[in-house]
């Protein structure tokens, strides 16, 4: 380390860039966090349609992986900015989330009713974001700006490597080791309950693999890390009650009319989800406005979670607002895919939507072998992607991974031999791999130290919200204007995904000071 570098003390006044091995143990737990979710996405549908659930219902039933999202990282965001202790300020959450995600893994194959199933999902979901929504803000915290471009795209390399292993495990253990892939009405088969036993060891082990390995920089340190390299971002707080107070009063009643609409009418009784989210916002504004009449601008950052989560959101960076639109786009076209691929390639190659039937398994398992290879493609796509975009520049690059994402998609309905099927999914692992780093890695110069982990909570709100949409109103638009058909839910997703890409072009890959 230079001189200049240290300070008259002796400590380090930048933050100091770490070795690859570091940078590696930092990102490994996700390798055990991505077994959860690869597990829960290619596989819970399956469970849901084998104990009982139509294909109307499994949208609402999806409904706990955003909804614990939205709930959840914003909270554990806030928690853990103000947390510090023997085990750091993001790591403690790493912990607590793999023990009880776990747990709910090794539960979840064994439900004997769809609505334990769906508890059970609940929990998993919910313990999932409390290992995950840290890990975002873990690279902030401890990498300098210019290497945590790389940081995102290690996480993105775990996250295909540990997809791969998890997505393929049923279809593995049917064809490698005779492991039954039917089971009597109403059971889960075996080959998905050894999948579940392994994926939560291997989710545990990772994850502790990273709180035993890796060290934080103090709260005190990163403030003088930003102060002393010149990079502190102040955020601008001006919201007045008045505002909030006429917020609260137009959300509420905008649900309040679109709740009673959907009654008299008798509308899709999934659209009640959407409805209600858009009124609950309203109370929230009220109390933010009560809170603010009441003190003083200088106590603004004093008045708790709640209140900093709502002020916050209001108050969010320029960059973060214009890539909140890429996200709304990218993560419906990936809801879409995850809740109806299996329904799609066993009605649409397969020809069947019998749960019992051989042909029907046989389907369900291949999807498990795609999403294996989109997570595979994935991994090598995050090795090459920081090379396209040193050539030209984050966002052209996020352009082009998504159009070859949702060109993937579309592609579904015109390839028929479902043996073809690995290679639209060539473009969404590239996409899939530019989703989970490029965004970060436009962001996160844009966020405070301080309150890194709450913006990181608030961004999953774009990728949560278009989630619930999705399991709000797919069902109702393939049902009016596809006959039912699950394959279009793939066509209107690979069309949401180009969108995503046209829009980043419109983002400010950096935004000045005074604009944060």
């Amino acid at each position: 380390m230079s001189q200049n570098t240290l300070s008259a003390q002796g400590t380090p006044t930048v933050k100091p860039a770490l070795s690859f091995w570091q940078i590696f143990n930092m990102c490994f737990g996700f390798l055990g966090i991505q077994f959860g979710f690869a597990l829960q996405n290619a596989n819970v549908s399956r469970i849901f349609q084998t104990l009982g659930a139509a294909i109307d219902d499994i949208p609402i039933l999806w409904i706990a992986a955003p909804l614990t999202g939205l709930l959840v990282q914003p909270i554990i965001g806030y928690m853990s900015d103000n947390t510090w202790g023997r085990l750091g300020r993001r790591r403690p959450y790493f912990l607590i989330g793999a023990i009880f995600t776990t747990l709910a893994i090794f539960i979840m194959p064994h439900s004997p009713v769809l609505w334990v199933a769906a508890g059970m999902l609940w929990i998993m979901d919910a313990s999932i974001n409390i290992a995950m929504e840290p890990f975002r803000a873990f690279v902030g915290d401890n990498l300098p700006s210019k290497q945590r471009p790389l940081g995102y795209a290690m996480q993105s390399f775990f996250i295909g490597i540990g997809a791969v292993v998890a997505s393929a495990l049923p279809y593995l253990l049917t064809n490698y080791f005779d492991v039954a892939n039917t089971a009597p009405e109403g059971e889960i088969a075996d080959s998905v309950r050894y999948a579940f036993y392994f994926g939560g060891a291997v989710l545990l082990l990772a994850v502790s693999w990273t709180v035993f390995t890796t060290k934080e920089y103090s709260p005190e340190e990163l403030a003088r890390f930003e102060q002393e390299t010149g990079e502190q971002v102040t955020l601008h707080h001006d919201r007045s009650w008045q505002a909030y107070q006429k917020g609260a009063m137009l959300w509420s009643l905008v649900g309040a009319i679109l709740t009673a609409v959907i009654f008299l009418q008798s509308l899709d009784k999934q659209l009640y989800l959407l409805a209600l989210g858009i009124f609950a916002f309203g109370p929230l504004q009220w109390f933010c406005a009560n809170t603010l009449k009441h003190i003083k601008g200088e106590e603004r950052h004093q008045q708790g979670m709640v209140f900093s989560v709502v002020d916050a959101l209001f108050h969010m960076p320029k960059a973060m607002r214009q890539l909140a639109v890429v996200q709304f786009f990218s993560w419906f076209a990936l809801f879409s895919m995850w809740i109806y691929t299996t329904a799609a390639v066993t009605d649409h190659h397969y020809g069947t939507q019998d749960v019992l039937s051989k042909a029907y398994n046989d389907g369900a398992d291949w999807v498990g072998m795609l999403f294996a290879s989109y997570n595979g493609f994935a991994a090598v796509a995050a090795i090459f992607i920081p090379l396209l975009a040193m050539a030209v520049g984050l966002k052209v690059t996020h352009l082009i991974n998504l159009c070859c994402g949702g060109i993937g998609l579309i592609s579904f309905y015109f390839i028929q031999d479902p043996n073809l099927l690995w290679l639209p999914m060539i473009g969404v692992g590239i996409a899939w791999a530019s989703i989970l780093s490029i965004p970060y890695a436009l962001l996160s110069n844009a966020l405070p130290a301080a309150k890194m982990g709450v913006y990181m909570g608030i961004f999953n709100f774009f990728i949560v919200i278009p989630q619930l949409l999705a399991a709000s109103v797919l069902g109702v638009l393939l049902n009016a204007f596809f006959d039912g058909k699950p394959i279009f839910a793939l066509i209107l997703g690979g069309s949401f995904m180009i969108l995503a890409g046209i829009s980043v072009l419109f983002v400010r890959s950096e935004a000045s000071k005074a604009e944060r």
